[in-house]
């Protein structure tokens, strides 16, 4: 070892906490540049640390944050298609193994021309603890490509599935790594993914989540993600006595997530009023009903339309088109009761937060991955807003994924109740670990707390066991 590496280990055993906490989020920001979806992934969880470490001062010699934060492998390939006209294209593909302590890694694939290694990083990062909070035996990851679905035929995208697996395959498998899907990523990429696997291998196992139900998949693995958030925030209204029976709600996005919300939302008795994609927002009033959520699941699912169609065939419905350079988003700028947002990240920042808060919205649950900004979520708590972070409300979808991978293993299928009863009882349980959590380590109600604690404790505990690995 260097006198200088000497030099700095003395120096951050002389540290406060939370200047060794701040070192180490420096570090990740030095180590990581041009990553700024990691960084503040970083900063969220790390940040919720400062207690945890001065009751525990062996994670912090065992130097157990700087582990965490790192990748155990990084995969980055590039993934060579042939489109329609015969033209050749070149994608990159990535899988970001992020931590094994607990399970195989177990995190989704995500197709859109957003991706690049930060996004998917801060993704792994999350989903270590999302799946630690899960209360099953997954660890953490992450990968996809900026291969863009939209628009492509069905058989562009076979031949971009099977050529992204052909180099994916060597990386996974059903005790090693059990990819899902993830946005762009649905029905048809998962069973073409399969297939190419399934071909290269030689062998039918679980390798892959939320697969076709006559061939391995789950029932409720579709809604899980939608319902598990709306149960999670059934949990947190139920601790302040009340329902969500008769509660406006907010959600956006119009794909698979936000749609089962809303489906959820009906079932315990509220009224959702928005949806939105790219291009913008419907508001309709009146509320989304099971009519017209049939139609705008046939519009997205099916026919891949825009959400302006839904305000062309309800005109009560008022359609706002929505884009990258406003400065706030209109949805978040109408009188609610609860908001849910499930697009994608940071589409709720600093001004869309105090929108929320001005016309009334008492509670938000995330049903995408990091929706809102650090600014955000400090709006949220400032106000006292009952707020259920992703890792913890979104954490249905990937609990689901374990219970598939576990019928897989049984090589057996559980009725659609059976699946549902252990979703519901799964989200109950996040609910309490982190309420108790958040009690136990000093700041009660903050979820947020809660939730980074429960979920850094079991995997801090796995990693102290199985050494210095």
């Amino acid at each position: 070892m260097s006198g200088m590496d000497v030099a700095v280990g003395t120096q951050k055993k002389n540290m406060s906490t939370k200047d060794y906490i701040n070192s180490v989020v420096d570090g990740v920001v030095a180590k990581n540049p041009a990553e700024p979806e990691f960084h503040q992934a970083v900063r969220e969880v790390i940040g919720s640390l400062l207690p945890v470490l001065e009751r525990h001062p062996e994670y912090r010699s065992a130097r157990l944050l700087e582990r965490i934060v790192e990748p155990e492998r990084v995969f980055m390939f590039r993934v060579p298609w042939q489109d329609d006209r015969g033209e050749v294209q070149v994608n990159r593909g990535f899988r970001i193994q992020m931590n094994s302590a607990i399970g195989p890694y177990k995190g989704g694939l995500r197709f859109h021309p957003s991706v690049n290694l930060g996004i998917l990083k801060f993704l792994a990062f999350e989903q270590v603890f999302k799946n630690s909070l899960t209360t099953l035996p997954m660890g953490g990851g992450k990968g996809g490509s900026d291969f863009d679905p939209k628009g492509k035929s069905d058989n562009e995208v076979m031949r971009f599935a099977q050529s992204f697996m052909t180099e994916l395959f060597r990386h996974i498998g059903p005790d090693t790594d059990v990819p899902a899907g993830d946005i762009g990523v649905g029905g048809r990429e998962i069973g073409f993914l399969f297939g190419q696997y399934k071909r290269l291998r030689n062998e039918f196992t679980g390798v892959l989540t939320g697969k076709g139900l006559n061939w391995g998949g789950s029932l409720i693995r579709p809604e899980a993600t939608g319902y598990g958030t709306v149960y999670f925030a059934a949990e947190m209204l139920k601790a302040k006595g009340k329902s969500l029976d008769g509660k406006t709600c907010l959600v956006s996005g119009s794909g698979n997530v936000s749609q089962y919300t809303v489906e959820k939302i009906l079932d315990l008795g509220g009224k959702a009023i928005t949806l939105s994609d790219s291009n913008g927002m419907i508001h309709d009033p009146d509320g989304i009903d099971r009519e017209k959520l049939a139609f705008a699941m046939e519009l997205k699912n099916v026919r891949r339309g825009r959400i302006k169609e839904y305000a062309d065939k309800y005109p009560k419905a008022k359609f706002i088109a929505v884009d990258s350079t406003m400065d706030s988003n209109p949805l978040w700028n109408v009188k609610a009761d609860c908001a849910f947002p499930s697009a994608t990240q940071n589409e709720i920042n600093a001004k869309d937060a105090a929108n929320l808060v001005k016309n009334g919205v008492s509670l938000v649950a995330e049903g995408a991955n990091m929706p809102s900004t650090l600014d955000a979520i400090k709006i949220y708590l400032d106000a006292g807003i009952l707020y259920g972070p992703a890792k913890a409300a979104n954490a249905g979808g990937v609990a689901t994924s374990g219970l598939e991978m576990s019928q897989n293993s049984m090589r057996l299928s559980w009725t659609r109740e059976e699946v549902d009863q252990k979703l519901h009882n799964i989200m109950i349980a996040i609910h309490k670990n982190c309420y108790e959590t958040a009690e136990k380590y000093g700041t009660p109600g903050n979820l947020v707390n809660g939730a980074n604690i429960a979920g850094f404790l079991k995997v801090a505990d796995a990693m102290l066991d199985q050494g210095l690995v």
